[in-house]
C-alpha cells in the first residue's frame, strides 16, 4: 500500500492520463469529478438509436495513448482499437469546388493539382517543412516544460534555433500559407489549422504551420466505437491501476499551508494528499479553489480562445458525398475571424464542420440508412451574448447553407436534436467563458504565456489540461500529463535528497 497520495481535480482526458502516470509512479491516486461520468469534453450520449460523441472529434497521434498502456504494462488491444483513414477531411468551398484531403501525400498533391490548379510540389515542400518545424521546434514545446531551466539543457535547443526562422515567430500563419501556395483555396485550407487551438490564422504565429504535419504526415485515425472509446479505455486503465474515482463530487477549495499543498475540500470534508493536480481551467483553479483573485485576473489578461456552437442531429437519410470529417467553408474567411475575435458577434456565413461517425460504423453509430451528424461552428467565447437568439439564428443559417450545398432539405430530415453552446460548455467542463482551449494563440508569445504545469508559489500543486502548457486538444492534453508527471518525479527526488 502506497504512503504517497495524489488527488486529481477533474476526470477529463488530461486528468485520466495524470491518474495513470502517477499511479504507475507509486502514488495512491484519487480523482474528484463534479460530473457523473469521466472524460470532460470527451463525453458521449445516445438518443433514439443515434450515438453522439459530444466533444473532440479528430483523432491524431495514437502513440500518446499507446505510451500510457506501455507505461502501465497493459496490452492496449484489450482496451482500444483504431484504424487509419484515407481521407483526413473533405472540403466544400462556396464556389462549388470540392477537395478531398487525402492522407497520402501524392494523392493529396494530385487532388490539389486537378481541383485547384495548385502545383503539387508546393504541398510536398510545405509538408516537409511542417515536419521539420514539428520535430525540431514543436517537440520542445510538447515534451518539455518551458518554465524549467533544465529544459535548456535537456531539449534539443540547437536544432530548434537552427529551424526557428523569424517568419515562424513574427509572421502569421496566413502569411506563411500565402507565401507557400498560389491558390486562395489552398491557403484557406491550411489557414484552418489555426482553429485547432481556437485561434485566428490572421493573428496566430506561423509556428502553427507545424499542425498539418500531425494530420497529413503522421496520419488521421478513427477509434473503434467513436471518440468516447478513448475516454473508456483510459478510465478502465486507471481503474486497473487502482485509481479511485469520486463522481458527482466537486472540489470546492484547495488546502495549502506555508506555501505547500495539503489536499482539497470536497463534500465539506478535508481530503489530504502529498500532491494535488488540477485538471480544471487555470482561471477557475485560482479564482474558485485558491481564492487568489490577483493571479486569476492576471490569467484573464490573455485573450480567450474561441468557443463552439454544436448541433447534434440524427438525420433520416444517408449522404454518400460526405466523409467522416467535412468542412463547408465561408467565402470570406478573414471576415469570419474578425467577427469571432474582434466583434465577438454572429457571422452571417460561418464555416461549418460536420463529423459523421456512422460513416465508419454504419448501423452501430446510427440506425441503418441514417446518419449521426455532429455539426459545429466556431463562435466567440461567452461575453454575455444572447445565446438563445444566436442559436436559433445560426440554426437557420446552417440548415440553409447545407441544404443548398447538398441539394436536400436538411430541416425535414432531422429526427433528433441536441445543442451545446458556450454557456453549457462552461457549466459542464469548467472552461471559463466556454473557451475550448483556454487562451488563444493570437500572439507570438502565447505559447510562453500559458500557465506552467506547476507553481512555485505552492509546492506540490500541479496543472494539466487544455488551459495550461502545452495547450488544448487531445494530444496536447495527454502531453500535459506527461510533462507534469516528469516534474513530479524530479520534485520527489529533490524532496528525498533534502531529507
Amino acid at each position: 500500500m502506497s504512503h504517497k497520495k495524489a488527488i486529481i481535480i477533474g476526470a477529463g482526458v488530461a486528468g485520466l492520463a495524470s491518474a495513470i502516470r502517477l499511479a504507475v509512479q507509486g502514488f495512491a491516486v484519487e480523482v474528484y469529478e463534479k460530473n457523473s461520468y469521466p472524460g470532460g469534453k470527451l463525453s458521449h450520449f445516445e438518443a433514439n438509436g443515434f450515438k453522439f460523441d459530444a466533444g473532440p472529434s479528430l483523432f491524431t497521434q495514437p502513440q500518446n495513448i499507446e505510451a500510457l498502456f506501455a507505461l502501465a504494462g497493459e496490452p492496449i488491444a484489450d482496451y482500444f482499437n483504431y484504424q487509419s483513414l484515407p481521407v483526413s477531411c473533405k472540403y466544400f468551398y462556396s464556389d462549388g469546388t470540392v477537395v478531398n484531403a487525402y492522407t497520402n501525400t501524392n494523392a493529396f498533391a494530385n487532388e490539389l493539382e486537378n481541383k485547384l490548379g495548385e502545383d503539387g510540389k508546393k504541398l510536398t515542400s510545405y509538408l516537409k517543412q511542417s515536419e521539420k518545424v514539428y520535430n525540431n521546434i514543436g517537440s520542445i514545446f510538447l515534451n518539455h516544460s518551458l518554465h524549467k531551466r533544465k529544459t535548456l539543457f535537456k531539449a534539443p535547443i540547437r536544432k530548434a534555433l537552427a529551424t526557428a526562422k523569424s517568419k515562424y515567430l513574427f509572421k502569421t500563419l496566413h502569411h506563411i500559407n500565402e507565401a507557400a501556395f498560389t491558390k486562395t483555396h489552398t491557403v484557406q485550407l491550411f489557414n484552418r489549422y489555426a482553429t485547432y487551438n481556437g485561434s485566428s490564422p490572421y493573428l496566430a504565429p506561423g509556428m502553427l504551420s507545424l499542425i498539418p504535419h500531425l494530420e497529413h504526415n503522421e496520419g488521421t485515425f478513427y477509434p473503434k466505437g467513436g471518440m468516447i472509446s478513448i475516454t473508456n479505455a483510459l478510465y478502465q486503465l486507471a481503474l486497473k491501476k487502482n485509481v479511485v474515482f469520486h463522481f458527482n463530487t466537486p472540489v470546492t477549495s484547495i488546502i495549502h499551508h506555508e506555501d505547500k499543498v495539503r489536499g482539497v475540500v470536497a463534500n465539506n470534508d478535508n481530503h489530504y494528499a502529498e500532491i494535488v493536480v488540477s485538471n480544471m481551467d487555470a482561471y477557475f483553479t485560482y479564482n474558485h479553489l485558491l481564492k487568489d483573485y490577483r493571479k486569476a485576473n492576471k490569467i484573464l489578461k490573455q485573450e480567450r480562445s474561441s468557443s463552439a456552437l454544436i448541433f447534434y442531429w440524427g438525420i433520416n437519410a444517408s449522404f454518400p458525398a460526405l466523409e467522416l470529417h467535412n468542412i463547408f467553408f465561408t467565402k470570406d474567411y478573414k471576415a469570419e475571424f474578425d467577427s469571432l475575435f474582434k466583434l465577438k458577434n454572429l457571422y452571417y456565413d460561418p464555416t461549418i464542420y460536420i463529423n459523421i461517425t456512422s460513416k465508419c460504423e454504419p448501423g452501430f453509430q446510427a440506425p441503418e440508412g441514417k446518419e449521426n451528424w455532429f455539426v459545429m461552428i466556431n463562435v466567440p467565447a461567452n461575453v454575455g451574448q444572447n445565446w438563445q437568439s444566436f442559436t436559433q439564428r445560426y440554426r437557420e443559417i446552417i440548415i440553409a447553407k447545407l441544404s443548398a450545398a447538398l441539394g436536400k432539405d436538411i430541416a425535414s430530415l432531422i429526427e433528433v436534436e441536441e445543442v451545446l453552446d458556450p454557456i453549457t460548455i462552461e457549466s459542464k467542463t469548467a472552461s471559463y467563458m466556454g473557451s475550448l482551449y483556454g487562451t488563444s494563440s493570437n500572439s507570438k508569445f502565447a505559447a510562453f504565456l500559458r500557465h506552467p504545469n506547476f507553481t512555485n508559489a505552492i509546492k506540490g500543486l500541479y496543472f494539466v489540461g487544455g488551459s495550461v502548457h502545452p495547450g488544448g486538444g487531445i494530444p496536447l492534453c495527454l502531453q500535459s500529463a506527461k510533462i507534469m508527471s516528469d516534474i513530479v518525479v524530479d520534485d520527489m527526488k529533490k524532496k528525498k535528497k533534502a531529507h
